[in-house]
């Protein structure tokens, strides 16, 4: 009781220990997307492509200043990729990169890293990680993290960040590019297809909705994989089966708030679950935000920086990362790159069907594009898989139903539903079980 976190871009003076003082913003990421629309970038393409490479390269030369060895994360994709090509234009010698793969084929981004590490001439460093070695992370998060967090990505995170400081004690991270620069596929799936869908009455969305949540997860993977190599490169997709089920949970809903709300909640139903539990507004909830803005999605753009970035992905690689005392840095959200992005009009944001146009042109200088046209990968690991193997003891100690009674937090029929579900493999209920799963970790950590 008492504890609160201090606000992105907020400040708190103390004249001394007992002194009360309210936090106050010293930038608004508002004001800098307000005036980024008041006074949008008018330059050609090219002009663009050249202010941008400029920025990133200072910003990204001022985070290279270490008297300690430094290096960079890599995966392979346009975000890391950027970074680590503009950090080599301006090395003296190959700077050290750093990758984890997995042997699981729709996991592993390796291979792909390998590919733009050899094109650059990093210094590359990968490793290929036994579930073994991942899962022994799993009992550390929760004093990693010192809260409850779920986002199993925390895992590779961790990982990634324990080979790198092996050989350095500073990295610099791609964290940032999806939002800036719009990279997310739900910014096309909830902006897009809710302007055709909303035409469809009600009753037969809310009819398809159903019939696509009722497909088994199993059923609908092995026709993807069946069809998979007839399909023309540039429609193929990583992890078909998660974006049709986005695609029923868009079907569903009456306005495009509630459908946003709805792709980026991982439980769409919190008080099934919560005993005497209440959803709490977010700036999802703002009506204002959504007036606010032009469009759609600058909007959600300025809600994921505002939510997701600060309460998930930093907080995601700084724990992972301090964890080994590994220092990252962030080149992205240099409060001049921010400015520049929110500036951008939508068709340097997004063109011909993808995101991070303008990103990409910049990066396509250093490395060709056939190394990086590929569907877009979550940084991710089989949890799914592993709580129907190898933790599946582990899991069912956490959320056992008298566990769950006697601690009063959930609804222990409900929890097991959606258990049976997962195990049964006809529904992959991977993402709900891991929140509830941290969050009983967390709780059997604290305990008295």
């Amino acid at each position: 009781k008492g504890i609160k976190k201090l606000l992105p871009g907020h400040l708190l003076c103390l004249e001394s220990p007992t002194t009360k003082n309210s936090p106050q913003s010293y930038w608004s990421l508002r004001e800098v997307t307000l005036d980024g629309m008041r006074r949008p970038f008018d330059g050609s393409d090219e002009e663009a492509v050249d202010e941008l490479e400029k920025l990133l390269k200072d910003t990204v030369m001022s985070r290279m200043v270490s008297d300690v060895p430094l290096g960079a994360f890599l995966s392979g994709g346009i975000d890391s990729s950027t970074i680590v090509a503009l950090m080599q234009s301006q090395s003296e010698r190959p700077v050290n990169t750093f990758t984890v793969g997995f042997h699981e084929k729709q996991f592993n981004e390796a291979v792909h890293a390998k590919k733009v590490a050899n094109h650059l001439g990093t210094n590359h460093t990968e490793l290929y990680v036994s579930p073994q070695k991942a899962m022994d992370v799993i009992p550390k998060l929760p004093s990693m993290y010192d809260e409850p967090f779920a986002d199993s990505s925390q895992i590779p995170t961790h990982l990634i960040s324990a080979l790198a400081r092996e050989h350095v004690t500073v990295a610099l991270s791609g964290d940032g590019g999806d939002e800036l620069f719009g990279g997310y596929n739900r910014y096309f799936m909830a902006d897009r297809y809710w302007g055709l869908l909303r035409i469809i009455p009600a009753f037969l969305r809310h009819w398809s909705a159903k019939a696509i949540g009722s497909i088994p997860f199993s059923y609908s993977d092995n026709i993807y994989s069946n069809i998979e190599s007839f399909l023309p490169h540039r429609i193929k997709q990583s992890r078909p089966t998660e974006k049709l089920y986005k695609l029923g949970q868009i079907l569903s809903h009456s306005s495009l708030k509630s459908t946003y709300r709805r792709l980026v909640s991982v439980i769409h139903e919190p008080t099934d679950l919560i005993i005497e539990g209440s959803v709490l507004e977010t700036l999802i909830d703002d009506e204002k935000i959504w007036n606010v803005f032009e469009n759609n999605i600058t909007a959600m753009q300025y809600i994921d920086l505002m939510t997701y970035h600060p309460d998930d992905i930093l907080v995601k690689v700084d724990r992972a990362a301090m964890a080994v005392s590994l220092e990252t840095r962030l080149p992205y959200l240099d409060y001049k790159i921010v400015q520049f992005a929110s500036s951008l009009p939508m068709n340097m944001r997004f063109r011909k069907g993808k995101g991070k146009w303008l990103l990409r042109q910049v990066l396509h200088a250093y490395v060709p594009p056939s190394l990086l046209d590929r569907p877009k990968m979550g940084f991710g690991v089989p949890v799914g898989d592993w709580l129907r193997g190898p933790l599946k003891d582990w899991a069912c100690s956490l959320i056992n139903k008298n566990k769950l009674k006697d601690e009063g937090y959930f609804n222990a029929p409900a929890v097991e539903e959606i258990w049976l579900q997962h195990l049964s493999g006809r529904y992959h209920r991977t993402h709900e079980l891991w929140n509830i799963l941290m969050f009983q970790s967390w709780l059997e950590n604290n305990e008295p």
